[in-house]
């Protein structure tokens, strides 16, 4: 196993501390003493890691959707069917919050990036199509085992829980109640039991 230099740990660490910041605060809201006084760094030491605050904002996204992917997979079990596995997804971005403050990276820099920064909206946007190429891959597994109707596109399913997800996640944090995503979870979850499942 090959060890870690000092400066790529230094430049994880600068990332790890640095991505709460972006994802509470947005790219322009995030100022340099925000992401000095984060990683206890002066503005020379984080930009002999980085060129720019906004490969530092990049690296920080990739960084955040990385871990809430993580996150989100730790309550899938890989042996469930495929319907199964789309519930427990479910289940998992309605109730259990991610292991760090701001919420979802994608929803978030989504807004935030659409018509300012084109290097963040493309990074969203990749985001956006592996999320969705997984949540697909799960659904044409369940397809492969005949799990589910021969009329069902996995792209439509991928997107309609995808969007009704993160939907009813942006309403919940403007009320400041989980009402809209218990919703989501009941609509979704009735959804693929009587349209998508055989």
């Amino acid at each position: 196993m090959i060890k870690e230099t000092k400066g790529k740990q230094t430049r994880r660490k600068i990332v790890a501390e640095a991505a709460p910041i972006f994802n509470r605060h947005g790219y322009e809201g995030s100022s340099l003493n925000d992401l000095m006084a984060a990683t206890g760094l002066k503005k020379g030491g984080i930009y002999r890691h980085f060129s720019s605050k906004e490969e530092l904002a990049g690296e920080a996204f990739d960084y955040m959707c990385s871990e809430a992917w993580r996150a989100r997979m730790q309550h899938l079990d890989p042996e469930a069917p495929g319907v199964e596995q789309l519930k427990q997804l479910i289940e998992s971005f309605v109730h259990h919050r991610l292991p760090f403050p701001g919420g979802c990276p994608i929803l978030n820099t989504a807004i935030d990036a659409d018509d300012g920064n084109p290097m963040l909206r493309e990074r969203v946007r990749k985001a956006l199509r592996m999320w969705m190429a997984r949540l697909q891959s799960i659904v044409k597994t369940a397809a492969k085992h005949g799990e589910i109707r021969r009329s069902v596109k996995p792209k439509t399913v991928a997107t309609l829980l995808l969007a009704t997800l993160e939907g009813a996640l942006m309403i919940s944090r403007l009320e400041r109640s989980d009402d809209a995503l218990r919703r989501a979870q009941q609509h979704l979850n009735h959804y693929l039991d009587t349209e998508v499942a055989v």
